[in-house]
Order: structure tokens, then sequence, then C-alpha cells
């Protein structure tokens, strides 16, 4: 089948080809989705259970290891971890990888019948587990709003109608308010008098409880007509809760003649939010899976600036993110990437092979990729991180294809024959191999985007994008290229034309006969080199997910477990008030008593913890981040020694966790914790390397238990519930009802007066029996203490204990792992304990695993591939050869760069891999043309088809070096770059003398049955 003649002959369809991929393209970045991250189903649902009064480990026996023994049964389930904390238990449940978004409703329909047919079987008081399936939910589009001198309640009014407003924009999925402080409407007894009077604490609390209640009242029929009764208003105000009545011994007495009622802000909040030192509550947008987010971001945008004059002036709206921005940018910086990446090509050909064939093969170049944006729209293939990483990485690979097709013809022309001899005498040759060859690079991304996992879901946009492009450049090498050649290119006048006769070409043809000649030589030094590099590939940076090029980072702060709300916001604010007189810091927002948001798929929030401070700070650059973090972080350890103070880089990739992380699980909290200290003594003192070493169950604290005098108060009537409510009432309230204000409830709290002197033996508690109060101290046999467990986490309904760290600046996590490792595995395990590594360590670990189930398919394949293209096994040898020698560049460039190797690092590597191997095949493919078709030595030969393939290997790797450069300035794709360029430019001096070499060392045979009929 000869399609490069056949695209000249029938210049219509060509046309046709090249103008569906331009105006195809064209339509596809004009629709194409926009996203930050693939769009990736996090495969984790939250349980949330209360058990009030009970301690952590209780609350793990009797409500998480039911629940979880529950949740265990489900096949679809992978891992189960637990928090149990005092009161309260949180379960998340992670799904295997392999099953997809589409699956997973069906899914949580299922894991919530599990959960409430469990929660039949727990004890009395323990609330309904609530299921919550959207976790992963990402408010990508997230600001902080100041309005300062509003009331509690017109802030609340401020966030319903800006809720509200927002979600009647065209591809908005939700509004997720946080950080705004409830209200709640206190009613404070006054104990002597109440005492005196004889009123309990249960009887106002019932006349409370009733007060604004909702109820039906029935219906009346009269004759065909059923008119509804609606129950009787109940009380609209702090006044009129203060004039309810209560009766006592047959008399009414008015809450407000025994009470102090008033409505204030809740006193111990969950959470504190301000924006630069500003009280404030943050309003997040997540956007319709699929949607174009930067579409979506501006109609917000737009939204807004609508809605500014219906905004009452105070009010501020700061952005914290703003993913459409971020995403914006980034394909607005991939198409200035893009056209330097033509402009280069064009440039580097121009100068090579003249004018003529620079826009030949740059014009194939810019068809190939606006194609693919094309097709990328057609398989709703958004334009995110990873497809644009694809399209980059395809890049160095798409040149190929149309370089040697052009050279080829533009050769056979100044030869004087005609563009369609031309075409067809360079494409004939090169068709199959070069369409076997982009098959094999394609399969070298298969392992990873056919992964069945949660890598294959997240990388799929790179297998398909880059097997689309490559598939696309081979048809376009074919069509466009020599119809463009057709058009630009110049016939010779037929005499004999010598092409290869410059200097450069007659170097290297003196250069490789000299290889040759000293074969083994050669062998046996590019072997040397080969060994010194990997042993040199253990001395590079391991770093699995490189830095952001956003300029953000972290501050996580830390105080003793028990530590109020009120005492970690204070401590922040010292914080914010440093941060506050530096230029270099554009925004502080500061989180108090629990993480952020989501508002990256890779953030991973703190859960809820009253001693937790969380800073999220932005700078105008991303070299302004070491300096601040340094002196941040020297500033908040000195400032503040009793807490835990470190800042964090926001990386490409998962969040949450430490770099380094050991567990231990058991049985016994007490042996975890004596694992946990060995632990943290080890990572101190094996290395230097590692800083901010903690544990995931925290400070014991110590708990009053005040012993219960079951003779004396079951005579006097006193239950320990009552007990129990006596002192939760002398505390921290008893809630008694709620008060409606339209679609908010306000809780309505009944307390001790807290400006009263308190000493807890002094409190009296009421006798139903006897109907009067009686001292609590006559109901006790005194109080103990003891110290407990206030955080316990258990993984799959095992206690586990993690201990983490942190890695010094300028140091990656597998650096820090290797020093530490000996001496924590070290630590002797009791039998029936458990010891793992987790961190970035088991992250990596666990992708390389995903990768490494599919890699064997996809290298059987492309080993096929190739001894089917030759029908033969020498010629397969002689190209896998060099694919081991490829890591000799790599590790020269990263290593004088002082890049390390990531996973995008990773990903160049393979794709190196398949741009050796396409040359590889090529040439090996050229010498045995030359072979066939020229009656020459075995020699000479291998010198021809060489020097005719010195110039498309050399453009091709040029090109692609200098079209990497751009990509040196991105913090995500440098590792990448680095990778590409530096492996490409030994490769291809693997492809032109290593290549050679191999053939005439496993030709041999042929060369001395030369020698003998020359000799005869």
């Amino acid at each position: 089948m000869d399609i490069a003649r056949g695209s000249i002959q029938r210049p219509l369809y060509t046309w046709l080809i090249m103008l569906f991929a331009l105006f195809g393209g064209i339509w596809g970045f004009m629709t194409l989705g926009r996203l930050e991250d693939p769009a990736f189903t996090i495969k984790q649902a939250v349980i949330q259970t209360t058990y009030a009064g009970a301690s952590a480990e209780r609350v793990a026996l009797e409500v998480s290891e039911p629940l979880e023994s529950a949740i265990q049964k489900m096949a679809e389930v992978k891992m189960i971890t637990s928090m149990n904390q005092p009161g309260v238990s949180v379960i998340e449940v992670e799904m295997q990888d392999t099953y997809d978004g589409s699956e997973l409703p069906e899914i949580w329909t299922k894991l919530r019948a599990r959960v409430r047919d469990a929660a039949r079987g727990l004890p009395d008081g323990v609330g309904e587990p609530q299921v919550n399936d959207s976790f992963g939910d990402v408010f990508g589009i997230f600001y902080a709003v100041t309005a300062e001198g509003f009331s509690d309640k017109e802030k609340y009014e401020l966030s319903t109608f800006l809720r509200r407003e927002l979600l009647t924009v065209e591809g908005v999925a939700d509004v997720d308010i946080a950080g705004l402080r409830n209200e709640t409407i206190y009613v404070e007894p006054d104990m002597p008098v109440a005492t005196n009077l004889g009123v309990s604490v249960d009887a106002i609390a019932n006349a409370i409880a009733t007060s604004n209640s909702v109820s039906s009242s029935g219906e009346i029929k009269a004759g065909t007509v059923n008119t509804r009764l609606q129950t009787p208003e109940g009380t609209d105000s702090v006044n009129e809760i203060a004039g309810l009545t209560v009766g006592v011994g047959g008399e009414t007495i008015n809450i407000i003649d025994i009470a102090h009622v008033w409505r204030g802000r809740e006193l111990d909040p969950s959470e504190l939010i301000r924006f630069n030192g500003v009280e404030a509550f943050t309003l997040g947008v997540s956007g319709v899976a699929n949607e174009n987010i930067v579409d979506v971001g501006h109609r917000v945008d737009a939204k807004l600036a609508e809605l500014d004059s219906e905004i009452p002036f105070g009010v501020e709206l700061q952005p914290i993110y703003q993913q459409h921005v971020v995403v914006e940018k980034a394909s607005n910086d991939f198409l200035v990437n893009l056209a330097m990446s033509v402009a280069i090509v064009i440039v580097v050909l121009a100068v090579f092979m003249g004018w003529r064939a620079s826009i030949v093969v740059g014009s194939t170049l810019l068809l190939t990729v606006v194609g693919t944006v094309f097709f990328m729209a057609l398989f709703s293939i958004e334009m995110e991180r990873i497809s644009l990483g694809a399209l980059i990485i395809a890049m160095g690979m798409l040149v190929d294809n149309a370089i040697v097709v052009a050279e080829g013809m533009q050769i056979s022309m100044l030869r004087g024959k005609s563009s369609r001899e031309a075409a067809h005498e360079a494409a004939s040759k090169t068709q199959i191999p070069l369409l076997g060859a982009t098959v094999i690079g394609i399969m070298a991304f298969a392992g990873i985007g056919l992964s069945p996992d949660a890598t294959g879901e997240f990388l799929f946009s790179l297998f398909a994008v880059i097997a689309i492009s490559l598939l696309l450049s081979w048809l376009l090498a074919l069509t466009a290229t020599p119809l463009l050649a057709h058009y630009f290119f110049k016939r010779g006048t037929g005499e004999v034309h010598e092409s290869y006769n410059g200097f450069l070409f007659r170097g290297y043809a003196a250069v490789l006969r000299a290889a040759l000649k000293l074969r083994w030589l050669v062998v046996i030094g590019l072997t040397a080199i080969t060994v010194v590099c990997f042993m040199g590939f253990g001395m590079l940076k391991q770093q699995f997910f490189p830095n952001s090029n956003t300029p953000l980072f972290y501050v996580h702060y830390k105080l003793p477990q028990g530590t109020a709300i009120e005492t970690t916001s204070a401590h922040m604010a010292v914080v914010e008030d440093w941060l506050g007189q530096r230029d270099d810091v554009v925004s502080v927002a500061t989180f108090v008593g629990q993480g952020a948001t989501r508002f990256l798929l890779t953030y991973a929030a703190e859960k809820a913890n009253p001693s937790y401070g969380h800073l999220i700070i932005r700078t105008e650059t991303l070299d302004q981040i070491p300096p601040i973090q340094a002196e941040l972080e020297a500033f908040g350890k000195e400032r503040f020694p009793e807490g835990e103070f470190r800042t964090e880089r926001l990386v490409f990739g998962p969040g949450g966790g430490a770099p380094i992380e050991v567990r231990f699980s058991g049985s016994d909290p007490a042996v975890l914790r004596a694992l946990a200290e060995q632990a943290t003594v080890a990572l101190k003192t094996a290395t230097d390397l590692t800083r901010d070493i903690r544990h995931d169950w925290r400070e014991q604290e110590m708990v009053l238990k005040p012993v219960y005098a079951t003779d004396r108060a079951q005579t006097a009537g006193v239950t320990r519930d009552a007990v129990a409510g006596a002192l939760q009432f002398s505390t921290d309230g008893i809630t008694t009802g709620v008060f409606r204000e339209r679609e908010r409830l306000i809780p309505i709290v009944m307390r001790r007066p807290p400006q009263e002197p308190y000493n807890l033996m002094n409190q009296v508690v009421f006798s139903e029996t006897a109907g009067s109060w009686i001292p609590i101290e006559q109901m006790l046999d005194g109080i103990t203490y003891e110290v407990q467990n206030t955080l316990v986490h258990r993984r799959d309904r095992v206690y586990t204990i993690t201990v983490g760290a942190d890695v010094v600046a300028d140091v990656t996590a597998a650096t820090a792992f290797g020093e530490v490792k000996a001496a924590v595995e070290a630590i002797k395990v009791p039998v029936g304990y458990k010891m793992e590594w987790g961190g970035e360590h088991e992250n990596s670990a666990d992708a390389n695993a995903s990768l490494g189930k599919q890699l064997p398919l996809s290298l059987l394949i492309m080993v096929l591939i190739s001894v089917l293209l030759f029908n033969a096994i020498r010629q397969p040898i002689i190209i896998w050869l060099l694919v081991p020698m490829s890591v000799n560049g790599v590790v020269i460039g990263l290593l004088g760069t002082g890049m390390p190797f990531t996973f995008t690092a990773l990903l160049g590597l393979l794709s190196l891999s398949g741009m050796l191997i396409k040359n590889g095949i090529v040439l090996v493919e050229e010498i045995d043309i030359v072979r066939r078709e020229e009656d020459l030595p075995l020699r000479e030969s291998i010198v021809k088809a060489s020097v005719s393939r010195l110039r498309p290997v050399m453009l091709a790797a040029v090109t692609t070096i200098l079209g990497m450069a751009p990509l040196m300035s991105d913090a995500f794709f440098v590792s990448m770059a680095v990778t590409i360029m530096g492996g490409l430019a030994f490769a291809s001096v693997l492809t032109l003398v290593a290549a050679p070499v191999f053939y005439l060392i496993f030709f041999r045979g042929v060369e001395r049955r030369e020698q003998k009929t020359a000799a005869a």
C-alpha cells in the first residue's frame, strides 16, 4: 500500500485530512474541558458516629469495632481506618482501586445498608451513624469572606444569599460554607433561687423543649374539602423564651424570674477562620464533573460582579485559591511552549535542511498537535496537567516520522526524481518500520494508562493522548508531509548528486569506521559507562512528586491534646502578625480547629481537633517560599516551644501524612506507645536529616472520674445519669431545644452562669424522689483521675499508631529513609504485633507495584512487534541492547543539574526509551535495505546506511532537546525535561555508534564469508 504516493496523486483526500486536523483542533481547543487534575474519583466515604460521654477506647470498642466488622464483609472494601476520640467515632472506608466512578453509587448504597443494619446493635446513647460519600468533592474556587462589623446573624444571611445565588450559575455543582460562628441561646438559672423554689433543671428544659416545636395538628373534613390545621406558632424571640412558665407545686413561675436568657455566640466553636488576621468564613465552589472549570470560574466571577451592588458595603471576598485562574494559566503556558517548540523545530530544520524542509516538517508537527486536540475533544479527554504533559512528552516523538519522510524525499528529489517517485522511495522503505516503532512507543506507556487501578484512572489521559498523537503523526507523515514536500521541494537536475559529502557526514563516517575497527573497545567502554551510571543512579535524589508551581505553602501547628481552641487561636494570631509585617507575603488564611475545605484534589485536610492550627500562605513568587519557610519555622519554634510548628510545601501529588512514616499495629495501646517511642528515638538518632518527629495518638490526657456512691445515691433516688446531667449542666451546659429562625436552627443551651465561682463538689443534683436539690458531694465517694488515650487510631480493625517525620530542606524523603531504615527495623516487635513502612516510601512502592503488574505484558508486546518487523532475532536484540544504556544520559543530566528523579522523570525515561527504539529500528532497517539492494561489503553497508540516517537522528534529537528548553522553568515538568534532554543527547550517540557496532558483532559471520569469498 503506497500511502505517500497516493497522498500526492489524490491531494483532495490529503487536504481534507489536513483541514479536519486544523479546524477540528481549533474547535477542540475552544470546546475542550479544562481541569487542574484529571477527573479522578476519590473512592472514600466517611462514617461519623457520636457516643456522648464515652472514652476514646470505649468508642473504638463499642462503636467503631461493630461498624468496621460489618463494613469489612463487603468485597469492594480495600482498607478501613478509624479515628476515635471521646464521644465520637470517625471511620474512613476506602474501596478497591479497580472500581470506577460509575460503580460507586451502588457501592455507597450497599455501604449505607451495612451501616444501618450494624447500627441496630449499637449501645443505647449512640447516635445514628452519618455516611458521607461526597468526601472527595473538590471546591477549587475558594474564597474567604470578611464582613467586619456585621453580626453573626447578618453573616449567616449573607452566606445563605451568596450560596443560593452561586448555585444558579451554570456548571456549579455545590457551594460549601465553613467557619460561620454559630449562635446559641443561653438559659442560665440562678441556682440559689431555683434551689429554694424547688425548680429542677429538667422542668425548665421541658418547658423550653416544646416552645418552638413543629408537629401535625390534623385536618378538618367539611363535606368534600379537607382543611389542614397548622401547629400554633411557637416562641419567635428570645424575650418570649424568657417569658415561658414553669409549673412548681401548683404554681407557675416565669423563666425570667429564675434564669438569665440571652442570645450570643457559641462559646466553644469547633472551627475558627481568619483571612489576613480578620475574622472570616470560607465559600468554596465546585464544578460539575467534566465541566470546563475555566468557564465555570469565569461565570462565577461574572455572577459575583453582578451581585456586587447587592452585597453590603464592608463585605469583601478574598480569593484563597482560584482553580480556573491556575488552569487557564497552565493552558496559556502550554500554548506558549507549543509555539516556542514549533518555532525551534522550524529554525533548526531551516539551518540544517533549508527553509522549505522546515516549513514541511513544522507544518506537519503543528497539524499533529492540533489534530490531537481535536480527537481529545471527540473522546472527552480534558485538558489538564497529565494530558498537557502527555502532549509535551509526545513532542519529542512526533517530529521523528515527519523528518524521516521529508529527509528521504528531499534527497531523492535532489537526485532528479519526481515528487511521486521520491515519496514512494522514502515512505515505502520506512512506513512499516515507523509504524512498528510508533506502536512500540505507545506500548511503553500502556502499562500506566491501562492499569485497572487508581494509577490507571489518574493517568489514562497520558496513555490516550500519546497514543492519539503518535498514530496521528505517523498518518500525517505519510500524507501531509509528502504533499507539502511536493509543493515546496525543488526537483534536481538529475545529475549524480552526492548528498552526504559534507564535512559532518565525512567526519561521522571516519569516526564510525574507527569504532567498527575497535568494536570491542567501544563495547567495553559503553558497558563501563553504563555500569558507572547505574551506580550513579543510586546517588540521584528520589522524589515521588515534585513541588507545585503555585506560590502557596502551609503551616501546621499542634499543641498538646486538650488545649482549648482559644489558646490555639491566640498562638496563630501571633504568627499572623509576624507574617503581616512582611512585604513578600500576599495573604494568610488561618484555620483553627481543623483544616480547610478540600480546594485541591491532592489536599488532605486535618481532622477536627481544638489543639490544631493551620495556615495557607501565598507569596508573590515561588523563589520567595524557601527563605520565608526557614525564617517562619525558626520564629515559630522559638516563640512556641510548647507546640509542634512545621511548614509544608504544596506538591503535585497526594497530600496528608509525613514523608517518612512507620506504623505499628497490635492489641495493647500501651505496647504500641512504647514501640512508637522507640521509633521516635531511632528516627532522631539515626540521622540528622529528619525533623518534626511525632505520632498520631499524640499526648495522653488526664481525665477526672467521679466515684458514684451507689447505696446513698439510690436511696436518695439519684441515678448515674442524673449525676452526669448535673455535671454537664455545671460545665458545658445541656442542649434543651432549638430556636427556629426560618431555616436556621439555633440551639438552646441551659447551663450554670459561667461568671460564678466553680467547685465541682459544690454542685447540686435534683432528686425526683425527694422533690428537692441534694449536694452532689453526698452522691459521690470522691473523685479519682486517670491518664487516658484521647486519640485512638485503628487500621483494618486493629489498633495502629503511626510515627511520622519530615525531612530537612533540600533533602528528599528517599535519602532520609535510606539512613533511618536499618535503625527502625532493628526495633524488636513483640509477637502478635506488626511494623509497616508508610509515607512516601509506601506511596512510591504502591505506584511502582501497579506499574510493574502491567509492564511485563507491555514489554512482551514491544519485543514481539520488534521481532515481527524484522522477521528475525538478531536485529531486535541489537535494538534492545541499546535500551539499558539510555539511563546513562539521564543520570548525567540529573546529577549535573541537581534535579531529583521524580514521577515525571520516570515518564520522561519511558518516552526516551520509545524514541531510542524508534531510531534504532529505522537505522537497523536501513542497514538491512542497503545490504539487500547494494552489492557492498558489510562494513561499507553499515557505514553508508548509518551516514544516511545521521541527519534525521541528529535533527530529531536537536529539535527535541531544544523543544524541551521552555519547560526548564516549569516546576512540574523540569525533571522530565532534563531526563529527556540529557538522555536523548546520549541516546543519539548510542543510535549512531553503538547500534552499528552491535550490528557488525552480531553479523560477524557475514563478514567472514565475504572475506573468504574475496580470498578465493
